[in-house]
């Protein structure tokens, strides 16, 4: 019986020991390797890339991805009669909702005025949007509830064959107050412009307006071969931007 007993109780101190062991062997290795890595808290080595990617910062929120639409110059030159131009823009103030004050416009002089156009309303979502047409001053006294825009265009021909069409917009907000509504003209930052203008040249030229105006470059390229003898072959590669000459030897092989 006293033998069972000390047997049991060999077994049990072996048990604790192995185990009281193996947990030791485990933190020790654990707290090593967390001091290990807690404790070489260098810089990064970036060389001598510094500005974004995983040899530099790191990150990159998409800086230089969303280029900059080029604004359109106003006055824009276009290649069109002036009484083309002139009904063009009275499509086009019809597909943009927009309905001619006939008591402003002057046709006959080339100048078309639309009447006032409500784009925005609503006192949540105006100010957002209003801030797109306008340079607005963010004042918490003032609640802006609706914008509005009146679009005029001039036409000034050139010659028989072409015109300069400008595009000129009032934008106003609306404030709502204990004494009532007041409508304030505000400085547009030229978007409503710019979309009026866009529409109309691809009305008239069936294709997006251009924001270049330098000349098309001639697309030239050609190759000569100016000498063939019997041990080399000369010829003269040109571009537009570059001319290379090249002297290749012959293969003497058969």
């Amino acid at each position: 019986m006293k033998f069972a007993v000390k047997l049991i109780t060999v077994f049990f101190v072996l048990t604790l020991s192995i185990t009281a062991f193996g947990q030791g062997k485990g933190v020790d290795s654990q707290n090593q390797k967390i001091t290990d890595s807690s404790a070489n808290k260098t810089a990064g080595v970036n060389g001598g890339k510094t500005d974004v990617g995983t040899t530099g910062s790191g990150i990159n929120f998409g800086k230089d991805k969303t280029r900059v639409q080029p604004m359109l110059p106003n006055p824009y030159r276009v290649t069109a009669r002036r009484d083309v131009l002139i009904k063009a823009v009275g499509d086009v103030m019809r597909d943009r909702k927009l309905i001619l004050d006939e008591a402003s416009s002057k046709p006959a002089d080339g100048i078309l005025v639309s009447q006032p156009y409500t784009f925005i309303k609503g006192a949540v979502v105006t100010q957002s949007e209003l801030n797109r047409y306008a340079d607005i001053v963010n004042d918490n006294t003032r609640s802006w509830t609706r914008g509005r825009y009146t679009i005029t265009v001039e036409v000034q021909p050139i010659d028989g064959m072409s015109a300069n069409v400008s595009v000129n917009a009032k934008v106003e907000g609306r404030t709502d107050g204990p004494t009532g509504g007041e409508w304030i003209s505000l400085r547009s930052t030229g978007v409503a412009e710019q979309e009026f203008l866009s529409a109309l040249i691809e009305a008239v030229t069936g294709g997006a307006p251009s924001t270049s105006l330098k000349a098309p470059e001639v697309d030239l390229k050609f190759s000569v071969v100016v000498a063939n003898t019997a041990t080399k072959v000369v010829s003269v590669d040109a571009t537009t931007k570059s001319v290379i000459l090249n002297a290749n030897p012959k293969s003497t092989r058969n």
